[in-house]
């Protein structure tokens, strides 16, 4: 009788955390390159480029956007599609999937808003006080990226607990962006995108597996929340969460003899064999789509956004603005005060475990790294202000504050490995 042997095709978790590393490089290196265009002879080139424009018309409907919009209306959807993904994985099987594995990154993650929150109203003018969404975002990549620089000095446990807190996080971002940041509702529109809903959750429930029958009905979806008033990303995350969570595949082995003669894993892969223990379409979904949001998209979003003039008079003005100094101080100081406090909550009344083996001073190093607002912060900051000063101070703020939070955690966690080694 032939031995069988197991063996994993797709590892969620192993996937997203490489992908949202190395994507948060990709991130950094985008945003420095839109700087360089926008503070360059380039600068007309940059400018040109976002404000191409292009439309579609179908009869007497017209839909036009230029590429900015295009990239921050459009493409991002695919990214909260991700978002969306990552919630029902994480919901359903992951790290916030009981109540036990859940309580200590959501309590973590609700001090790490509402402290942000609270120090941007405190700080901010009137005028800008319609920004404090701003400084409650987390950025998963980038937040990532710095416990993975940092290695081994941070304790394992700690890049699921960033995960489900900066998952958490994302839940408010969407709710922030769908209750506080969307204009004036057209009701004809409005009974459209309940219209294509209720589609999309018809197509689900009858067992209908045809996706382009998914992707019409969600791009149906995306143009009546475009048109609603609602911003239309919003669609994406809700798709996400309507995807199926049960098994894509049929269980299946591979022969020890026939393993033997693959060399690779990725010879596995093209063999179409998979495993016990197979994925979740969420999971598939989220294979799939993580490279063309995490290689792509985001970069992309990340160069067309951080394009700010930087110049002497813009830095000063930015200093002497209250707007610049609530965004800085609600991420690079508000998120880790937020997270720490709520971690010594949890600790003092036992409503939870914190990440094993991992003591306060790698939480408060984790919570900096988790004041790396960048990709929603910057989103949200094209939502609240209209005006151009504005929106440069806001993304100047979530620029400096991102670039402190990283130095401070990868500083910390080496500084906490140091003194323990010295107490050895």
């Amino acid at each position: 009788m032939r031995n069988k042997k197991q063996i994993s095709v797709i590892s969620p978790l192993g996937d997203f955390v490489k992908r949202e590393s190395f994507g948060g490089l990709l991130i950094i290196f985008s945003a420095v390159l839109g700087l360089l265009f926008a503070n360059t002879g380039l600068r007309d080139v940059y400018k040109s480029f976002l404000e191409a424009s292009f439309s579609i018309q179908i009869s007497t409907f017209v839909l036009s956007m230029d590429l900015g919009h295009v990239i921050n209306d459009g493409l991002m959807t695919i990214f909260f599609f991700l978002v969306g993904l990552e919630i029902k994985r994480e919901l359903t099987h992951g790290h916030l999937s009981s109540f036990r594995k859940a309580i200590p990154s959501a309590i973590a993650a609700l001090g790490g808003m509402a402290i942000p929150a609270l120090l941007f109203l405190l700080i901010s003018d009137s005028q800008s006080k319609n920004g404090w969404g701003v400084a409650v975002a987390t950025d998963i990549a980038l937040a990532l990226t710095v416990l993975t620089l940092v290695g081994k000095r941070a304790n394992e446990s700690l890049r699921p607990f960033l995960l489900g807190l900066a998952v958490i996080d994302d839940i408010g971002a969407i709710l922030i962006i769908a209750l506080f940041y969307t204009s004036d509702l057209s009701f004809q529109w409005t009974l459209f995108a309940i219209a294509s809903l209720i589609l999309v959750v018809a197509l689900k429930k009858i067992g209908v597996e045809f996706r382009f029958a998914y992707i019409l009905a969600g791009l149906a979806l995306w143009l009546s929340l475009y048109k609603t008033g609602i911003h239309p990303t919003i669609a994406g995350v809700i798709l996400g969460l309507l995807a199926p969570a049960s098994p894509l595949i049929q269980q299946e082995y591979i022969d020890q003899e026939e393993l033997t003669n693959l060399e690779t894993i990725d010879h596995v892969k093209e063999s179409q064999k998979i495993v016990k223990g197979s994925v979740s379409t969420v999971e598939w979904l989220e294979h799939s789509i993580h490279p063309w949001s995490s290689y792509l998209i985001v970069p992309l979003f990340a160069f067309s956004n951080s394009g700010i003039v930087i110049s002497s008079s813009s830095i000063q003005g930015a200093l002497n603005a209250s707007l610049f100094w609530a965004i800085f101080i609600g991420l690079a100081i508000g998120k880790p005060l937020g997270i720490f406090v709520s971690a010594l909550a949890i600790k003092k009344f036992d409503i939870g475990d914190l990440p094993t083996g991992a003591g306060l001073k790698e939480i408060l190093s984790t919570g900096m790294a988790a004041g790396i607002g960048f990709t929603v912060a910057i989103f949200i900051s094209k939502l609240a202000f209209q005006d151009s000063a504005q929106q440069d101070q806001a993304i100047f703020g979530v620029l400096c504050a991102s670039f402190i939070s990283g130095i401070l955690s990868f500083t910390l966690f080496s500084l906490n490995t140091k003194s323990e080694k010295s107490s050895e």
